[in-house]
């Protein structure tokens, strides 16, 4: 079992503000540490909890670039939305590893630039299956991706990769993720809503709807129970 990344600590004590987004969320303010004592560690909770703002936080913390293009000019800017990285320490186990992130949103961006990587380079393809991912389905590229690169040893940072994948799909992905982790070389931290990738083997899932952060059963998602019920009697939600 390999861990890379060991803990991200939050410096609530040093916050430059808790009116403000993503300061203001309770989450934040009263989680001191994540460890990550499992090589695959999954983060659950609802739609606006702080999952996705932490898991870029921490990308940026570990010097894990994110593929995306440029924003425009927006009407209102919160001037602390992206100083998270800031406030937050990490602990590797012994040195800090190259790795990637995967985001459902900008993984097109990243295909894009890969692409004009290997305008130049076409050996650059060699490590997301040897051909473009532009010119396969969004569901072929992303599992081309998720087979080629998680070969390489590394720190992977995936937010809800089960968008645009089939149940079938959700379960060889669920396959990579196990044999990866169980290899020795990979460390995973994932955000899913997904109840088949949910039950990697040995996975640590923390919640984020438990303030602070906590670490809960399988069994107890909401996700899993949700699902169960509705397919044990789909007809009382019709």
């Amino acid at each position: 079992m390999t861990i890379h990344l060991k803990s991200v600590s939050l410096k609530s004590d040093r916050y430059p503000t808790r009116e403000h987004y993503p300061f203001c969320l309770p989450v934040f303010q009263q989680t001191e540490m994540v460890k990550f004592e499992t090589p695959v560690t999954i983060f659950v909770g609802s739609n606006g909890s702080g999952k996705s703002t932490l898991l870029e936080a921490l990308a940026q913390k570990c010097g894990i670039h994110i593929w995306r293009v440029p924003e425009g000019r927006r009407f209102q800017v919160n001037r602390y939305e992206g100083q998270l990285p800031y406030y937050l320490s990490i602990e590797w186990a012994d040195r800090s590893v190259p790795g990637s992130f995967f985001g459902s949103e900008v993984f097109k961006d990243f295909s894009y630039f890969l692409d004009e990587w290997a305008a130049n380079d076409p050996g650059q393809l060699k490590y997301f299956g040897g051909k473009s991912l532009v010119t396969q389905s969004h569901g072929q590229s992303l599992m081309s991706f998720f087979r080629s690169r998680y070969k390489i040893e590394g720190l992977y940072l995936l937010d809800e990769p089960e968008t645009a994948l089939s149940p079938g799909s959700q379960l060889e992905l669920l396959k990579i993720l196990k044999e990866n982790s169980q290899a020795g070389h990979a460390q995973f931290i994932m955000i899913t809503h997904s109840p088949i990738l949910l039950a990697c083997p040995g996975a640590c899932i923390y919640s984020f709807d438990k303030i602070p952060v906590e670490a809960v059963e399988y069994q107890e998602t909401e996700h899993y129970q949700i699902y169960k019920q509705f397919l044990n009697e789909p007809e009382k939600y019709l």
